[in-house]
């Protein structure tokens, strides 16, 4: 190993203005190249209002920029302060730019925002490149429907920015299962810097000092909502099917998630309390060791919740969202055709009956391993290796302009 590797600096931006997923992708990646190289040090910028209450590996520490949350009508508003939302970005990118410059990385990793929110990374971007940082995006497997990331990435004037600002374009996933780019008119030069990673596994923490939230009484199905901000519809249908049937094979932990409305919580924790089937909590940071528990999951079909689903090899029944974005329903529609997990769609009716049928079928329906797609969770070892790539590269073009 090259010494370069105990001395590199990661730098990793998460615009994280409302949910789970871009911090729990950050922190898995951040968390195997600490693994992998013993001197290295991540360093997290991020917007979670609950980065806090997650663990974090010696050498990753986080940033936490103030929080902006997106509301109903597409516009953003901060989150906790009493300031407009132009004070707010300046504040955001202030600390962005000057996190940069103080930590001075050898690589830069940006997930999912190209520009960041609401373009606050571009300068730090510009002065990275000129002082050689190696500059890297990252990209879920389904980014949005083709037509509306063609109108969202043309508003925000992205293409140019590929070109121009990063070496290369990390996509967790494979081809097979999606092209977050589908549908765009991409130069041939972006195109060039795309490669494919596979999935991202997970590994579950084992320590005396960490055990879930909820110990259930006997074989369970979890369900979970992620975030829990758009999760009301999965609990209420799950919730239907335990009210309305006796007979289904496992207990329910239902995990409502941080993001959800308090009033909703407080309605679903008290129709858990009248079910002897049906356990809830509403976080737990460690949520992977009640999924290695659990006999199959219930889940929207987030990006995490899929790895995880896909590391633990868990039967699966999903109920992607369709507000907002497509990426969900993309994702699961393409699963559930490699036959990978069970999908079920959230539109129409959703009767309890089909929801426990579904729970019913839940101990035969096939195994993700079974479907046997090569470098389906290559991801975090593709990630490494392609990091000490870049920071060895770096190195040697620091000596030869010195």
């Amino acid at each position: 190993m090259s010494d370069r590797l105990n001395e590199a600096r990661i730098l990793i931006y998460s615009h994280d203005t409302f949910g789970l997923g871009h911090l729990r992708r950050c922190r898995a990646i951040a968390h195997a190249l600490v693994e992998q190289y013993k001197g290295l040090s991540v360093l997290i910028l991020s917007g979670s209002p609950i980065i806090g209450s997650f663990d974090f590996r010696a050498r990753v520490d986080f940033v936490r920029v103030p929080g902006v949350i997106k509301l109903h009508n597409g516009e953003y508003t901060s989150l906790a302060l009493h300031i407009d939302l132009e004070q707010t970005l300046a504040i955001r990118g202030s600390i962005i730019h000057h996190t940069a410059l103080s930590f001075a990385p050898d690589l830069f990793l940006v997930d999912k925002e190209p520009l960041g929110l609401k373009g606050e990374v571009q300068s730090t971007l510009s002065m990275l490149q000129n002082r050689g940082t190696t500059c890297v995006l990252g990209l879920r497997d389904v980014l949005d429907e083709p037509n509306l990331l063609r109108r969202e990435w043309e508003r925000k004037n992205v293409l140019p920015a590929l070109d121009r600002l990063y070496h290369e374009i990390w996509v967790y996933g494979l081809p097979q299962m999606a092209d977050p780019l589908a549908g765009l008119d991409v130069p041939a030069a972006v195109r060039d810097k795309i490669i494919y990673t596979g999935y991202l596994p997970r590994s579950v923490p084992h320590s005396p000092e960490i055990t879930p939230n909820v110990q259930p009484a006997g074989p369970y199905v979890l369900v979970t909502t992620g975030g829990g901000g758009d999760g009301a519809c999965l609990v209420d249908w799950v919730l239907r099917a335990y009210e309305s049937t006796v007979d289904l094979p496992y207990r329910a932990v239902v995990a409502l998630g941080p993001f959800m409305q308090p009033a909703m919580q407080k309605e679903f924790l008290e129709r858990v309390a009248r079910l002897d089937m049906v356990d809830a909590l509403t976080f737990d940071s460690h949520l992977e060791l009640l999924m290695e528990g659990a006999a199959g999951v219930i889940s929207m079909g987030g990006y995490n919740t899929f790895c995880e689903i896909l590391s633990l090899d868990k039967p699966a029944i999903v109920v992607p969202r369709t507000q907002s974005r497509q990426e969900q329903l993309m994702r699961a529609t393409r699963a559930a055709e490699l036959g990978l997990l069970r999908m079920l769609s959230g539109e129409g009716a959703r009767s309890s009956a089909e929801m426990a049928n579904a729970i019913r079928d839940l101990p035969h329906q096939p195994l993700p391993s079974a479907a046997a797609i090569p470098g389906l969770l290559d991801g975090l070892e593709v990630v490494n290796r392609l990091t000490e790539r870049h920071i060895v590269g770096h190195s040697a073009r620091r000596l030869s302009t010195a």
